[in-house]
């Protein structure tokens, strides 16, 4: 069975409103410890020179960031910067709001330059993207695989040091380039991931899953998701109950409740639109497939999300991709 395939990654980047905002540089020398509270967002650094050593609440081991390494925090723990084992961390907020010209500086001398910054995403993200993720992600700069990351941080690297027109936006928008290369660096290695996100390195259940993103609306059985991956129906519910941690269908129907609930928010389409939009052939089948994952009908959950509703998308109970 030959179908059109779609890019689950980039549908729920999508669907979460991925954004980037760039910090100032850190420049260190000498002996220095810097002490960062539990970021608000997705934080990431990238060493531009030299080497530190990073430590995060609830990881067992110190990670050392040489020249080229980036590293994403993907929950929000305290974590310290530091030169080398055994240093004395000072506040890193102090450090910050005093930069002048873009820098921050620490200690004496440059044998440290990083660059940092934090990706903002919608109220779903927790649940479809960092759930599925390490609390850290450490991106050795030397390994052929982190290429383009090398690129895009050099692009950022003479936005921020010529300032040309339109730099602020073009670095955000680099930084965008830099965080999809970092997710797939990472998804690459072994065990990476869990949920959704480990069914896209799966050779049997990626088919599958891009076929599901590339026509939600599509009527599915588990017999056509086999074909698309070129297995049986039992080896595709098998593999796809290992991996995604639910069947083929139940992510399909959870995939769907989130599409509703993302056009429900936007508040441009009626109930009986976004039922055939999303795969229900009528606006009762929509509510009570919506009411069984979320505890609200579509209706309901538009008024209580909308603004003014007295509600917010992430308070509502919400069934998972997988996991």
């Amino acid at each position: 069975m030959s179908v059109q395939q779609a890019d689950p990654l980039e549908d729920v980047l999508a669907l979460v409103g991925t954004t980037s905002r760039l910090s100032v540089r850190l420049v260190a020398g000498g002996e220095w410890a810097l002490s960062f509270g539990p970021p608000p967002a997705v934080k990431f650094v990238a060493v531009r020179r030299g080497r530190c050593l990073l430590t995060v609440d609830g990881v067992p081991d110190p990670i050392e960031l040489a020249e080229g390494d980036c590293f994403l925090l993907t929950q929000p723990r305290a974590f310290t910067l530091a030169s080398g084992r055994g240093v004395r961390p000072g506040p890193a907020g102090p450090i910050f709001a005093a930069a002048t010209d873009g820098v921050a500086r620490v200690g004496t001398g440059e044998d440290l330059i990083s660059i940092g910054g934090r990706f903002d995403f919608g109220e779903r993200a927790q649940e479809l993207l960092l759930d599925a993720l390490p609390p850290v992600i450490h991106v050795p700069g030397r390994s052929a695989e982190a290429a383009t990351v090398r690129w895009a941080l050099e692009q950022i690297d003479a936005e921020l040091r010529d300032r040309p027109l339109a730099a602020t936006l073009v670095t955000e928008h680099l930084a965008l380039v830099m965080l999809i290369h970092l997710l797939r660096v990472h998804l690459a290695g072994p065990g990476a991931a869990s949920g959704w996100m480990a069914g896209l390195t799966d050779p049997v259940v990626a088919p599958a899953l891009r076929a599901m993103h590339a026509r939600p609306a599509h009527a599915w059985t588990v017999a056509q998701l086999a074909e698309v991956a070129a297995v049986s129906r039992s080896t595709l519910a098998a593999r796809f109950k290992k991996a995604v941690g639910q069947s083929p269908l139940d992510y399909l129907t959870g995939w769907r409740i989130e599409l509703a609930a993302e056009r429900l928010g936007r508040g441009d389409q009626t109930v009986a639109m976004i039922a055939r939009e999303v795969g229900y052939g009528s606006e009762s089948a929509l509510s009570n497939a919506f009411k069984r994952v979320t505890g609200a009908s579509p209706r309901e959950y538009r008024r209580r999300t909308s603004p003014g509703g007295g509600g917010s998308p992430a308070t509502w109970p919400r069934g998972r991709l997988g996991g």
